[in-house]
């Protein structure tokens, strides 16, 4: 990308939001929109860093056999009304509805077990067609009251949901562990400390559930953890009165007196639903006996734009004093890796940073932005997120660069083949 065909200007940013800075950044750099509280638009960085996300996803539940589909999100009440859910979502205020006709309302979609069950009934008839699991990355909508934290919590949102439909409790068991595994990949891939997390179910019933949880000072849950044991549980766990029983038996936790309360963000929910919504929506299969037979379903999220906004948050530069002056994505992540910053005026750094640009295709940034001067280059480029900066100037001979690592401010002089390898690594 040039910068002179981005329309990005120079970047002034000021007093920056204590508790989020890095999404603040983006804000007033105007790399995310805001057209309502909750509600945003993505620039082209952003939007590429949520593609990237959105691509190592995929990428992990596609190995552990999830087809990828999808479902609308605009929906019948119907399918609601037959879940049991849908008077509970409008009296809480969550559920955005339109009155559509005499015969009823449609939803925005704030999940899609209804849906999927809707989906599969016409697919899975016979126990021979599972197990199988569904996956989706879409839009969905909650009209949340309090809005929080720009993308951490918004009405409108990016959502990765998967559903698994098994013929027995011991299927699901094995596709829970499946999912399961394949979040801790993801977690592993973009570098940052997510964790599994005992929880209740909740609302959405079932049996069994583990959130994922990015250990932040800025998170609005508190969980009990214990980094050496890797234990770890939401304090509404407390709240049942059997929870000792209820850990014990479901995770084999007997002893929880050395968890800590520590902050963190939630990013991803699994469940083991059992026959909850099968049942309801009397959706079965034929097993192989001849019977019918509620469909042992999963479900398991992640919310993608929320874990966009926490790297972003996780990947804020500061300096010593605690001055915060950019960001820097991880390499894994982002979309450019790498700004490269040259004299205009100097026709063979112009030449040299042209050709490190065209060698690393669509890798880089080229500021080639006329009447701004070098320094603004050099903030900008730490606003907009690269791993790495390659600055042309007078300190380097012809051939060579001044590469530096935007986290941690390592400098070193390189030659032009040595900067692509290096950011090609």
């Amino acid at each position: 990308m040039k910068l002179s065909e981005s329309g990005i200007g120079t970047m002034r940013i000021n007093n920056l939001d204590e508790m989020y800075p890095a999404q603040d950044m983006l804000f007033q750099s105007g790399q995310l929109v805001q057209y309502a509280s909750g509600i945003y638009g993505y620039n082209n960085i952003i939007m590429l860093v949520k593609r990237n996300l959105e691509r190592i996803i995929e990428q992990e539940l596609n190995k552990v056999g999830c087809i990828e589909i999808q479902l609308p999100t605009l929906q019948p009440d119907s399918i609601w009304k037959a879940s049991g859910r849908f008077n509970k979502y409008v009296e809480d205020g969550v559920m955005f509805t339109v009155n559509s006709s005499d015969k009823g309302s449609l939803c925005l979609a704030p999940t899609a077990e209804e849906a999927v069950v809707e989906f599969a009934r016409e697919k899975l008839k016979s126990y021979k067609h599972m197990p199988a699991t569904y996956y989706q990355i879409g839009e969905k909508y909650r009209n949340e009251i309090r809005t929080r934290g720009y993308l951490l919590r918004g009405k409108s949102f990016l959502m990765m949901d998967a559903y698994s439909f098994d013929i027995d409790a011991e299927g699901l068991s094995n596709s829970y562990a499946k999912i399961r595994e394949a979040y801790l990949n993801i977690a592993k891939r973009i570098g940052l400390n997510i964790i599994p997390v005992v929880a209740d179910n909740g609302d959405m019933g079932g049996k069994r559930s583990e959130e994922f949880m990015l250990i932040s000072p800025i998170g609005e849950d508190t969980i009990l953890y214990d980094e050496e044991s890797g234990v770890a549980l939401n304090t509404e766990i407390l709240e049942r009165e059997d929870y000792e029983e209820y850990l014990e038996k479901e995770y084999g936790i007997t002893d929880i007196s050395k968890l800590k309360e520590t902050k963190s963000i939630e990013v991803g929910h699994i469940f083991q639903l059992g026959t909850r919504y099968s049942q309801d929506m009397k959706a079965n299969f034929i097993d192989k006996d001849g019977k019918e037979k509620p469909y042992y379903m999963g479900c398991y999220g992640i919310g993608v734009s929320r874990l966009v906004a926490a790297i972003y948050e996780n990947s804020v530069i500061r300096e010593a004093d605690g001055k915060i002056t950019g960001i820097s994505l991880p390499k894994g992540i982002a979309p450019y890796k790498l700004q490269i910053i040259a004299k205009l005026d100097n026709e063979e750094k112009l030449n040299e940073a042209n050709k490190l640009y065209e060698l690393l295709q669509g890798k880089a940034i080229l500021d080639d932005r006329e009447n701004v001067s070098m320094g603004a280059k050099i903030k900008d480029c730490k606003i907009l997120g690269t791993p790495y900066m390659a600055i042309l100037g007078d300190k380097v001979e012809s051939g060579e660069v001044e590469l530096e690592n935007t986290k941690t401010g390592e400098k070193q002089i390189v030659t032009i083949k040595e900067a692509v390898d290096i950011v090609n690594a």
